[in-house]
């Protein structure tokens, strides 16, 4: 298995241009955020709260991933992954389950039609097409540039 620095060299190939960057810092959280609705949409035995439901576990899942490579990774998908299951369970109690599905579709529709445009002004395919687990990697390149500006060490 690769180990964070490997990760993100492998990542950061195919995102060199600001354009494309620029485009990855909008897009890859509104990815996440879209996907977490999605699945929080999907019924459960014994219906919806905040911890059960289909979001949490992708979230849970994502977690363990982040675990592997970098506590501190790991510690920020924490927090942001649980700002956007709160967001989403929050959006799930104001406007119906219905209505949420449809709008993290529009979301996530628009958010990868802007990461395929981003690729195209980059010349570059995504990473996820050589290996899906780089859809994991996304937020994580993200976050590694927090913690540099921050002088937060990532691994």
């Amino acid at each position: 298995m690769r180990n964070i620095d490997e990760w993100l060299e492998a990542y950061g190939v195919s995102h060199k241009n600001p354009t494309n960057k620029l485009i990855h810092w909008v897009c890859v959280p509104l990815i996440m955020f879209s996907i977490l609705g999605l699945l929080y949409t999907i019924p459960v035995a014994d219906g919806q709260t905040m911890w059960l439901n289909w979001a949490t576990v992708l979230y849970l899942g994502a977690l363990i991933f982040y675990a592997r490579l970098s506590f501190t990774i790991m510690l920020g998908f924490a927090v942001v992954g649980y700002a956007m299951l709160w967001l989403n369970h929050s959006m799930a109690l104001t406007m119906g389950t219905t209505a949420m599905f449809w709008t993290s579709l529009l979301i996530f529709v628009a958010a990868w039609a802007g990461q395929f445009y981003g690729h195209k002004i980059e010349g570059a395919k995504p990473s996820f097409i050589e290996d899906v687990q780089f859809l994991l990697i996304g937020p994580a390149w993200l976050l590694h540039f927090v913690y540099k500006a921050l002088g937060i060490p990532y691994k």
